[in-house]
């Protein structure tokens, strides 16, 4: 593993709720509460890994990928570019965390934290490989595992923080984690986003 430093990551922004939101959203409508912020319990979205075709983690040199999803509960035929599956939430989770949502009528919630419940997997390759495994506008989990440059980390710690775009508010994304790769190299990972457009980006390999 080349130990020097680079960057990586990018972030999506929030589109959808998690069934345990839209259930928390639809008890607070039923109380007649709707004024009052309600925090529900998430385990994360209905998606395997956080990639995208239009948003990848990468610096131009390496990529990453955390998996929200234990790889083998991911289909063979599913392309990760398209990101959204409904089936992802009938898969164990490696994170867990909370929203908090001010009105159901809300597009998204005022906030959404996400934590590594235990190991979480992410997987680093370098950027031009993923680019040639993307060229055709499908990557399979197959095609990702079978990269000659992949290096697979598994975070101790990961910490996901969300104010999604609302009226008359920016959004904010941050990721802060931190782990070791196969070969018992460390990994720090870190990124800030402001209105999806990330300000601070890196990586580090030690």
């Amino acid at each position: 593993m080349n130990t020097s430093a680079t960057t990586v990551v990018s972030i999506w922004p929030y589109r959808v709720r998690s069934l345990a939101a839209r259930l928390g959203v639809l008890l607070l409508a039923l109380a007649g509460s709707a004024s009052a912020a309600v925090r529900v319990e998430s385990t994360g979205g209905p998606f395997y890994a956080r990639i995208e075709r239009d948003l990848v983690y990468t610096d131009g040199v390496w990529a990453a990928i955390p998996l929200y999803r234990p790889a083998d509960c991911i289909p063979a035929d599913f392309n990760l570019l398209d990101f959204f599956d409904f089936a992802a939430l009938g898969c164990p989770s490696y994170v867990a965390g909370f929203e908090v949502w001010k009105d159901f009528s809300d597009p998204a919630p005022i906030q959404s934290e996400l934590k590594a419940v235990e190991p979480m997997p992410i997987l680093f390759v370098r950027w031009e490989e993923l680019e040639a495994a993307m060229d055709d506008d499908v990557l399979t989990i197959g095609e990702l595992l079978a990269l000659p440059s992949l290096e697979i980390g598994q975070a101790a710690f990961y910490q996901e923080t969300q104010h999604p775009t609302l009226p008359g508010r920016q959004a904010v994304t941050s990721v802060v984690s931190h782990g070791v790769l196969e070969d018992g190299t460390r990994f720090r990972l870190n990124v800030v986003e402001n209105d999806y457009v990330l300000k601070h980006i890196s990586i580090q390999f030690d």
